[in-house]
């Protein structure tokens, strides 16, 4: 199913005047009809067309269609698609049409605190106890927002990470957002959600040794804390792949939200804290070693002191002690020989 344009729809207001003419004629000739009453054959005849008038004359009104910039309308006649109409205007169409739009009364998440419910609803008709309502049928072009809520995924090395993606869409064909899914709305959150859980499963959370996450078959340095916009990008991809057959089209995709789940998050970053504290040691070792042997060439070549090997070990350890230690050191002053 292919989408179909309508044009030259854009004659809602002179088909409006023109129907309320002819139907303030025919109350008219009605009207007129029931002053003069008489057998004769003509009187009786402006009867039957004011009459005429009157109970037919208010059906071109149901052709009529007013749309908002970044509107459309999907229309069927008797169960068949005969086209699409866009853009802003006072449209006419045929007063049998039907507008479709299976997902009209579906809300996709997005932020809390605004609901537009009340925009999809044209009139709310109580009778008794039941409550009819007549639903906006109307198919928003406008680029609109999917945040669905956080899932847990595992990730390549099975740690349970805490995720959530925000989505910015539109819909590019009406005619297969409507017929060849159910509900394009909901097709498209399925999908999302599936996407993510298809990517986020190849790469780790931080970076680790030896994990392949573009397939080449190479081990990478990528993770979903260090690459966030390849995997945001991956995973746009693989949904507008599949959504393409619904018409939509992903604009943008962003992680929004990103941790390790609870019942690990307390382990991982007790790890997190050790690796930090080895990489820092490491860093203090290097530059006290660097500095001990900066000491002794430089005691050697300006000749101050000759130490022998023992000396030497024993002023570098105590060095080593003093630059690599936690807490300040207390110095002992050695007022003796030096042997």
């Amino acid at each position: 199913m292919t989408e179909k344009e309508l044009k030259g729809r854009k004659i809602g207001m002179p088909i409006m005047l023109g129907t309320i003419a002819v139907y303030l004629l025919g109350i008219f000739l009605f009207i007129l009809s029931m002053v003069r009453m008489e057998n004769e054959t003509p009187q009786w005849l402006l009867f039957i067309i004011g009459l005429v008038i009157m109970c037919l004359g208010w059906i071109p009104f149901m052709g009529l269609r007013i749309l908002k910039p970044q509107e459309a309308l999907v229309l069927t006649l008797f169960g068949k698609y005969i086209g699409t109409i866009k853009g802003d205007g006072f449209f006419f169409v045929n007063p049998f049409c039907s507008s479709v739009n299976p997902a009209a009364r579906t809300r996709l998440g997005q932020s809390g605190d605004v609901d537009t419910s009340h925009e999809n609803k044209l009139l709310t008709i109580t009778t008794g106890t039941k409550t009819t309502e007549l639903v906006n049928k109307k198919i928003s072009l406008k680029a609109m927002t999917l945040s669905n809520a956080k899932q847990k995924v595992n990730d390549v090395l099975g740690n349970p990470v805490e995720i959530s993606v925000a989505v910015i869409w539109k819909v590019e064909d009406t005619a297969k957002a409507v017929f060849n899914v159910d509900n394009y709305k909901e097709y498209l959150s399925l999908q999302c959600d599936t996407a993510v859980r298809d990517i986020v499963k190849i790469y780790p959370y931080d970076m680790a040794p030896g994990i392949d996450t573009t397939g080449d078959g190479k081990a990478d340095d990528g993770s979903l804390r260090g690459s966030t916009t390849l995997v945001a990008e991956r995973i746009r991809q693989m949904i507008q792949e599949k959504v393409a057959d619904a018409g939509l089209k992903i604009l943008e995709a962003r992680i929004t939200y990103l941790a390790y789940a609870p019942e690990i998050a307390a382990v991982m970053l007790q790890r997190q804290q050790a690796s930090a504290i080895i990489d820092a040691r490491k860093m203090i070792v290097d530059g006290a070693v660097g500095m001990v042997e900066m000491a002794l060439e430089r005691l050697k070549e300006n000749e101050t002191v000759d130490l022998d090997e023992e000396r030497k070990a024993a002023m570098v350890s105590n060095l080593l002690v003093v630059l690599c230690g936690n807490h300040d050191a207390q110095p002992v002053v050695n007022s003796g020989s030096l042997y």
